[in-house]
C-alpha cells in the first residue's frame, strides 16, 4: 500500500475523515495478471513480473488504495497447500486445490503445518524479502498479514457441501478441524508479521461464514474468528465475506473486526445498521456484472445509486462489493474514481 494510503486508512479507522473520499480495491491474481497482459502461471512463477504488475497498478491509478497491496498469493491453493493439497496452475484463470479428504472422520490425520516451511508458504514470504527494498523505494509498504478463513480453508480440504453436511452431523468433529486449522491461520499471520515489522494489518478472506445461520455461525464462526483477529494484534482487522453478510454485519464487533468487505447485495445502509458507526465498511457496485462487464456509463451509475443508499458517508472506502474480477478495464476504475469525486451525496 502506498504510504500516504496507509496513513488515511488509520485516520479512517478511527473516525477521521481525509480530505476525500477513498476509492479501494481488493487485487489479486483473479484481475491483475489479465489486465497486465500476462498468463496466471507467469504472474506466480515470476518475481519481476509480480513486482512490475502490481507496481504499474499502483502508477497508473495513485488515487486508488489497493488492498492489501503486493498481496504474496498463489490464488485458494496458497494455504491449502500447507496441508498437502494437490495443485492445479491453469494458464488464464485461478489455480484450484483438490480436496484431500472426503469425510469429517478423516480430519484427525490433517497435519499442523509448519508455516515457515510448508506448501507454498515459504514462496510467498520469499517474494516479499525479495521484492521489500523495491516496494518501499516506490513509496509503498507491506502491511497486511493475509489468510483465507478457516470455514473457507475447510471447505477447500474436504469440499464445500461435505464440509456443510458436516457441521449438521458431527459438530464435535467440525470444532477439532476449525480448531486446528484456526491454530495454522494464527500462526501463519503472526509468522508474516514477525517477518515484515511494517504490518499493522490482516486481512482474512471467507465467503463459507455466509452460507450458516445465526445460530451455526455463532457456535462454528464467532468464537474462531475473534481469536484470529486477537490474535493478530495490529490496527486494521479487515474481513472479507462477499456472500451472505447480514450474519456477519451484526457480529463484526465481537469478532473484533474493524473493516468490511461484503456482497453488493446489501445496502451499505443496510450493513451500517448493522454493524454499527465504528467500522469502516469497503463497498458496494456490482464486481462482475456492473465494473467488469459493464460501460463506464453503468460504472457511474452504479457508483451513484450506491453513495445515494446512505447519507452519512463516512467511515467508506468506496470500492466494489467483492474483490476486483477478471476483465475489469482501465477505463471503468477511471470512471469509478471520477464518479465518486464529482458525486455531491445527493439521493440517487
Amino acid at each position: 500500500m502506498r504510504n500516504s494510503h496507509w496513513n488515511d486508512l488509520l485516520l479512517l479507522i478511527d473516525g477521521k475523515e481525509p480530505a476525500y473520499r477513498p476509492v479501494g480495491f481488493i487485487i489479486d491474481s483473479p484481475w491483475i495478471p489479465g489486465w497486465y497482459g500476462i498468463s496466471n502461471i507467469d504472474y506466480y512463477s515470476s518475481d519481476e513480473l509480480w513486482l512490475k504488475a502490481n507496481l504499474k497498478a499502483a502508477s497508473d491509478f495513485p488515487s486508488v488504495w489497493f488492498l492489501p497491496g503486493f498481496w504474496s498469493e498463489y490464488g485458494m491453493c496458497t494455504e491449502p497447500s500447507a496441508f498437502g493439497s494437490r495443485m492445479v496452475f491453469l494458464e488464464k484463470n485461478l489455480p484450484h486445490a483438490e480436496r484431500i479428504i472426503s469425510d469429517i472422520s478423516e480430519a484427525d490425520r490433517l497435519p499442523d503445518p509448519d508455516v515457515r516451511t510448508d506448501g507454498m508458504l515459504p514462496l510467498m514470504i520469499s517474494r516479499l524479502r525479495n521484492n521489500r527494498k523495491a516496494i518501499e523505494a516506490a513509496d509503498h509498504g507491506i502491511r497486511f498479514a493475509v489468510a483465507r478463513g478457516p470455514m473457507n480453508i475447510a471447505s477447500f480440504l474436504m469440499g464445500t457441501t461435505e464440509f456443510m453436511l458436516a457441521l449438521a452431523m458431527d459438530p464435535e468433529a467440525c470444532h477439532r478441524l476449525l480448531n486446528k486449522i484456526t491454530g495454522f491461520v494464527c500462526r501463519w499471520v503472526e509468522w508474516q508479521k514477525e517477518c515484515f515489522p511494517s504490518i499493522d494489518g490482516v486481512l482474512i478472506l471467507d465467503d463459507i461464514i455466509g452460507f450458516v445461520g445465526e445460530d451455526e455461525f455463532r457456535e462454528f464462526v464467532l468464537p474462531y474468528f475473534r481469536k484470529i483477529f486477537d490474535a493478530a494484534d495490529v490496527k486494521v482487522r479487515f474481513l472479507h465475506n462477499d456472500a451472505e453478510g447480514l450474519i456477519t454485519a451484526k457480529y463484526l464487533e465481537e469478532m473484533n473486526v474493524n473493516l468490511f468487505n461484503f456482497s453488493f447485495n446489501h445496502s451499505l445502509d443496510e450493513i451500517r445498521r448493522l454493524a454499527g458507526p465504528g467500522v469502516t465498511l469497503l463497498g458496494n457496485i456490482p464486481p462482475r456484472d456492473v465494473l467488469a462487464e459493464g460501460s463506464p456509463a453503468a460504472v457511474e451509475e452504479a457508483v451513484n445509486r450506491a453513495m445515494g443508499e446512505i447519507g452519512d458517508h463516512s467511515r467508506i472506502i468506496w470500492s466494489a462489493g467483492g474483490g476486483m474480477p477478471q476483465g475489469v478495464s482501465s477505463g471503468n476504475i477511471r470512471a469509478f474514481v471520477s464518479a465518486v469525486e464529482s458525486n455531491k451525496g445527493h439521493a440517487y
